[in-house]
């Protein structure tokens, strides 16, 4: 009995071309990327990138008087100008150490809010069967698109009605409320991901959902926790418009406060720059802690 390769046409097998199939112009691109060309070129862009940041910490270490009179760079040549004397002026003034205070007071919170109510919601969005989930979940992919700017104006009617106005509260729960649509969606994707049957065998054993949350599906998720905690606290960290609208004068970030600090001294750029810098350097060691974590969850989902 003849095979069906053995009764095709030899016009047919020779046509064939011989050796690997041509490989697609996309595909011949994605493989040119991954070239030494291309990696020198990000490294030389990622240097780059961090000129601005060189002169910052070189403008913070150097005297008022020498910012004034010759560019950052000149640091190279006169080493010895450097001095810590900005940062001991600025760690003295009382309004730069409560910003600074208020800005942990607003950011934790507000991450860890966001954190704990939108890994709950979004695995109940995903695990749990109750009317009207879809409906749910269509409501929270449309808060995504509404732009920060449409409810400042209604949330500070509100807050000023119950008091939150000017408060380190009502900073809170503007960044928690627009946080919670984002979270939820993140970790919900994530939390789909997981297999049907390690949950279903969990409820057989006896557990029930909160205990299936805590035990299995949060140490399963935690690469994803740690990602949307970096963006939600570098957000809050760095945000300067809620901030602006919605706390006064005591309640006031640190980017309120080196804002004022520009209105008021244009040119103290040695007390703003290290001022900058040292606001910098919180959500660097965050972000360079969790840095396993973030990458994890940035690559979680990519390979099965």
């Amino acid at each position: 009995m003849t095979s069906v390769l053995e009764r095709a046409p030899a016009a047919h097998v020779e046509a064939l071309p011989p050796g690997p199939p041509r490989r697609s112009v996309a595909a011949r691109i994605v493989g040119r990327l991954a070239g030494p060309a291309v990696r020198i070129a990000l490294v030389l862009i990622a240097i780059f990138w961090l000129v601005p940041v060189v002169g910052l910490l070189a403008a913070s270490l150097r005297p008022e008087s020498r910012n004034t009179g010759s560019a950052w760079w000149s640091v190279f040549t006169a080493p010895t100008e450097l001095t810590l004397a900005n940062y001991a002026e600025l760690l003295a003034d009382s309004t730069v150490l409560r910003s600074f205070g208020n800005t942990v007071l607003i950011a934790v919170p507000s991450t860890v809010l966001v954190v704990v109510i939108g890994s709950l919601a979004a695995y109940a969005l995903a695990w749990i069967e109750f009317p009207g989930r879809d409906w749910v979940m269509i409501g929270v992919v449309a808060l995504l698109v509404v732009p920060i700017q449409v409810a400042l104006i209604p949330v500070a009617g509100i807050f000023g009605a119950t008091g939150l106005y000017g408060s380190i509260a009502g900073v809170v729960l503007f960044h928690v409320a627009f946080g919670l649509p984002f979270a939820v969606f993140l970790l919900r994707n994530f939390f789909v991901g997981i297999p049907r049957d390690l949950l279903e065998a969990a409820r057989m054993d006896g557990g029930r959902e909160l205990m299936i949350f805590w035990r299995l599906v949060l140490p399963i998720a935690l690469p994803a926790i740690a990602s949307l905690a970096i963006f939600q606290f570098l957000w809050v960290w760095n945000d300067l418009l809620v901030a602006l609208v919605f706390a006064d004068q005591s309640s006031a970030p640190i980017t309120v406060a080196l804002r004022s600090q520009l209105r008021q001294f244009g040119s103290n750029v040695d007390l703003l720059a290290s001022g900058a810098f040292l606001s910098m350097i919180v959500p660097l060691v965050v972000f360079f802690a969790f840095q396993r974590y973030f990458v994890q969850g940035v690559l979680a989902g990519s390979t099965k």
